[in-house]
């Protein structure tokens, strides 16, 4: 057994603020950092576009920041929770620059602020079109100068540890005392006792397969906490990139950053038609859910598997030195951006909802707390606008440690039992899980994608009820591998998408259901399906 004072699960942006601060702040307390991946593997690693903060109080202004992110959240956001946000960005920025964080500047030497669709001014933090990687490099250089922060790569969370592993069944309040933890490299299951845990473990988008996300995507934190009787909501708002490269293989798909389409990139069909003037007098600059909905229309219209994105138009110098990256992806798929233009088709990027939070990030059991993608704050409302997460990340780390250093948590002298392997053996049909996760994506692809009808949505759940019957028996009975936890985890996370749309009754943001009636949305949309 494992002692921390402070558990963190999951090392992208919101874990690793969070750790720098708190590890710094006490010095003789211990933090463990637990990532089932490599260190430097997350969703913030792949996150291009950059940082919305407001700088410019001249041509910008707080006020016109959050307007934008209420737009984008379609009457769903916590307009407290967006102003404070908003309003404590430019400190949380200029702490990352302080750590290392390096961030593209203009000719007389000022921030090269970006324009991402949703955004009325130009107010966008970036590093070329990696910016994710480089605020990941700075926070992981900043941890491992900290003597009292460990790092335990590769290693998988399994459970939390609540009441339920403690046989104390009649208990009102739910507490978290630290989470059992399985050691890929050794095949042994560790528990780490904790005084808190936070949950920073990113996003979903595995269960769909094609996503923009890492294949680490899995909603392990959500899934955790859902078994640990958290509140979890607003899941249907399941958020999808409008522009991801169209390669026809599984895995991650590499995104084509909304701040290509700020840079004056179009949407073609096949013929050469720009389409997106139709559906939305901001065309290519209308928010991501808007321009998912409106390819994903041309696409069922038309039969097609994706739409262009067209480029050729565009300065080639000046877009190979803002979309480095994605410059040289698109070479390395014989796509030559001067001259082609680029297949896309939308795919899952982001979860708006997940487990619910106050300001202090404290979920609903007690030593308990989410940031980041895994959360649910209140800010994104129906649909996050381009650039609001990692801001949200960096507030919301932020919010925890102070709160936790005028908070600090009571010692935890808890008895917890090991895991319990009784009864376990090693599955020789590991060819079930693996087909089992290609089945489930194909369910969330088919019947809970970017449109879906009640009819769809009922077949998934019986659809999913098989799944989840045959993953429980293999999961009470196999030895736990990580592979079969993340099934185990993605069947959670696709029964809370599919059960909490169908109590969605109206169309908002990212979510929209044939079968709901709203009014103040144009019809084109009202496909069959």
């Amino acid at each position: 057994m494992l002692y921390t004072n402070y558990l963190i699960i999951g090392s992208g942006v919101a874990g690793l603020t969070y750790a720098v601060k708190i590890a710094q702040r006490f010095p003789n307390k211990t933090v463990i950092i637990v990532t089932k991946a490599d260190e430097h593997e997350s969703n913030t690693k792949y996150a291009q576009g950059g940082v919305a903060v407001v700088l410019d109080l001249v041509e910008d202004s707080f006020k016109k920041h959050i307007q934008d992110t209420l737009v984008a959240g379609d009457g769903l956001c916590d307009e407290a929770v967006v102003e404070m946000v908003i309003k404590e960005g430019p400190q949380r920025l200029k702490e990352l620059m302080h750590w290392g964080a390096s961030f593209d500047v203009d000719e007389s030497g000022k921030l090269d602020l970006g324009l991402e669709g949703g955004h009325s001014e130009y107010r966008v933090v970036h590093h070329k079109d990696i910016t994710g990687f480089e605020v990941e490099r700075v926070l992981l250089q900043q941890v491992h100068k900290l003597s009292n922060v460990t790092v335990l790569p590769h290693h998988f969370a399994l459970d939390l540890i609540t009441q339920h592993h403690l046989n104390i069944t009649k208990s009102k309040n739910i507490t978290c005392y630290g989470a059992y933890v399985l050691n890929q490299k050794k095949e042994d299951i560790i528990t780490i006792k904790a005084d808190t845990t936070l949950l920073a473990t990113g996003g979903i988008g595995r269960v769909y397969g094609n996503t923009t996300n890492p294949t680490i995507a899995t909603g392990d934190g959500i899934a955790m906490a859902y078994r640990a009787k958290a509140e979890i909501k607003d899941m249907e708002f399941v958020q999808f990139h409008p522009t991801a490269l169209y390669n026809n293989k599984d895995g991650r798909s590499f995104l084509i950053s909304e701040a290509v389409r700020g840079f004056g990139a179009i949407l073609r069909d096949k013929n050469g038609q720009r389409f997106m003037p139709i559906y939305d007098n901001r065309a290519e600059l209308a928010s991501r859910d808007i321009v998912s909905q409106s390819i994903d229309a041309e696409l069922k219209k038309s039969g097609d598997t994706h739409v262009f994105l067209d480029c050729t138009h565009l300065d080639i110098n000046a877009f190979k030195n803002h979309f480095p990256n994605i410059y040289q992806e698109c070479l390395s798929n014989h796509i030559d951006v001067e001259k082609d233009w680029v297949p896309v088709v939308p795919a899952s990027h982001y979860l708006c909802g997940g487990i619910v939070v106050d300001k202090n990030g404290q979920t609903s059991v007690a030593n308990l707390f989410a940031c980041g993608e895994c959360s649910r704050t209140g800010l994104h409302g129906a649909n996050r606008l381009a650039s609001n997460s990692i801001l949200e990340a960096l507030v919301y780390a932020h919010n925890i440690y102070a709160y936790h250093t005028a908070n600090p948590p009571n010692p935890n002298y808890t008895n917890i039992p090991d895991w319990n392997y009784e009864g376990t053996s090693i599955p020789k049909e590991y060819i079930l899980i693996q087909h089992n996760i290609k089945r489930l994506q194909a369910i969330m692809r088919d019947y809970v994608g970017i449109v879906r009808s009640n009819g769809r949505l009922t077949k998934a759940a019986r659809h999913l009820d098989l799944i989840y019957n045959e993953v429980e028996e293999l999961y009470k009975s196999a030895k736990i591998n990580t592979t079969l936890c993340e099934l185990r985890n993605m069947v959670n996370i696709a029964h809370l998408i599919i059960s909490q749309s169908l109590e969605q009754k109206h169309n908002k943001g990212g979510y929209y259901n044939i079968d709901n009636v709203r009014t103040d949305k144009v019809s084109w949309l009202k496909v069959r399906l």
